[in-house]
């Protein structure tokens, strides 16, 4: 027997704008599409949604700071408040998010316990992005007709999860601010520790994602529905220039999109009462939310994740189940290492046969800032439903490798009270991880630890560099301004443990090799 308060997903749904970009529905425009689209997907009439005592929207890109905030743009001052009203709804919750891809599976964990313990018995959570167009309108200069994005509002929403920034301000100075720029040093440091030549992991790295591109290619939903070789994304060319080494574009996720998704979440009491067929309902059998060592100058090492090993096996030890026992997986996916990782620490072949991805992932499916994740729970709940004994695994990943949320789907209904285990043992568990003493002020003999070479559209940009110095502490760098020589030797041989010295002067380090 089914217990009426256990949290179930009802209806989920997903909206991508092609076409001219002065056509793409206004930001509270594409919430709304994606949540009647949810909406009908449970089978709810019109009108429904007014119903809803809680809602979560995932943080636009415009509103999480940095260049894309700074953006001549009129906002909704509260997009919770605005969506409200376009729904004709008066939820007593309302939730806006912090940045991070972590968020849409993090609130569905949130609004599973709110739902278990009686807080709330009908949500929505819900988020979009507009870059894609956005982006367009201001290359045109062509921003007239925004208007109607300005929403004022005299209460700021409440926000959800963890909002420190990503990097300390001396980790910015160094070019730790971009993801571009830092997911490149995991993945290098992971090819050493793997011990493979240059080579071998560019093209394992092609094949890794290959098969992604397959997935998106079928999926309506996708932002660039084209099958591409191993080669194709690997090879740097024309079209797919260097990013961060070793990542040419192909390899990057792709934040310039117009895509919109949600889903509609209730008590199984609730979910009945509304009419919704049980063939229609998902289950979250298992959940987690961990965090890494915050600052990327502070991580036990650049090859692993606790984070990831630990909540994954949180996720499943609550839904009694095990890695084999999955039939689907949706691997964050914003660049290689991403999924790579994640695979080591779950314990996945980067070739399973079960596949990795149910959207296409981020650089082919679209990545949607913070929002990608719910387009792949909206995958998650139809495949549910099209395999009602089958369980399957969502992760998501927030800033650096920082931030992680995990959920366990099946069609098959829980069994007993819906409760999450202790979250913070497995919290405390990961901050009392051992990890290097940092110095911002590094002086003399070092070798690198991990690194990448930034490219701009014209060249080479800049070197960056982790490294330990004579005393093992860890540091930060830059490559010499304007050493070509040294950025192109970095990417010829292997960087990791190659022996140099560090300078600091006015809170820069630079490191040349010796």
């Amino acid at each position: 027997m089914i217990d009426p308060r256990t949290p179930v997903l009802i209806g989920a749904g997903q909206h991508t704008h092609r076409g001219d970009p002065l056509a793409c529905p206004a930001p509270i425009s594409l919430l709304e599409i994606a949540a009647r689209a949810a909406a009908a997907d449970a089978g709810l009439p019109d009108g429904a949604l007014s119903g809803i005592d809680a809602l979560g929207v995932v943080g636009f890109t415009i509103d999480a700071g940095g260049p894309s905030s700074r953006l001549p743009v009129p906002k909704a001052a509260n997009p919770p408040n605005a969506l409200a009203v376009r729904l004709g709804a008066a939820p007593a919750f309302r939730t806006y998010t912090h940045p991070g891809g972590n968020t849409p599976q993090g609130l569905v964990n949130a609004f599973a316990e709110r739902i278990a313990a009686g807080q709330s018995d009908f949500a929505l959570i819900v988020g979009a992005e507009f870059l894609g167009a956005l982006m367009k309108r201001v290359k045109a200069q062509a921003l007239d007709g925004l208007q109607d994005w300005a929403i004022p509002d005299e209460e700021a929403p409440a926000l959800y999860g963890d909002g420190r920034p990503g990097c300390t301000k001396h980790e910015r100075r160094h070019g730790l601010e971009f993801p571009a720029n830092v997911y490149p040093i995991f993945e290098n440091a992971y090819r050493a520790h793997l011990g493979r030549s240059l080579g071998d992991h560019q093209a394992a790295m092609g094949a890794l994602m290959a098969p992604f591109t397959e997935v998106a290619a079928k999926n309506p939903y996708a932002w660039f529905p084209r099958r591409k070789s191993a080669a194709e994304l690997s090879t740097p060319g024309d079209g797919n220039r260097m990013v961060g080494f070793p990542y040419p574009k192909f390899l990057n996720a792709i934040i310039q999109v117009d895509q919109a998704a949600g889903v509609v979440m209730a008590s199984y009491e609730k979910a009945c009462a509304l009419g919704v067929p049980q063939d229609r309902m998902v289950f979250l059998h298992g959940c987690s939310d961990t965090t890494e060592l915050w600052n990327v100058t502070d991580r036990v090492n650049y090859h692993s994740s606790p984070a990831i090993r630990i909540g994954a096996r949180e996720a499943l030890a609550m839904a009694g189940k095990g890695a084999d026992d999955l039939a689907f997986f949706d691997l964050y996916s914003c660049f290689p290492i991403a999924v790579e990782l994640a695979c080591a620490e779950i314990g996945l072949g980067t070739d399973d046969a079960r596949g990795l991805t149910l959207t296409g992932g981020l650089p082919y499916f679209g990545g949607p800032g913070n929002n990608y994740t719910m387009h792949g729970i909206a995958e998650a709940v139809a495949r549910c439903r099209r395999e009602p004994d089958a369980f399957g695994l969502v992760t998501a990943n927030g800033w650096f490798l920082t931030k992680h949320a995990m959920g366990v789907y099946s069609a098959t209904p829980a069994e007993g009270a819906w409760a999450r285990p202790d979250k913070n043992g497995p919290q405390a568990e990961i901050d009392a991880m051992a990890h290097p003493e940092v110095t911002e002020e590094p002086q003399g003999p070092a070798t690198i630890e991990a690194y990448t070479v930034v490219h701009a559209r014209e060249g080479y940009r800049m070197g960056i560099v982790i490294g330990r110095d004579s005393a093992g502490r860890r540091f930060v760098a830059n490559t010499p301004e304007g050493d070509v020589a040294m950025m192109q030797a970095l990417e010829a041989e292997e960087g990791v443990g190659r022996p140099g010295v560090v300078t600091t002067r006015d809170g820069r380090s630079v490191f040349e090799l010796g």
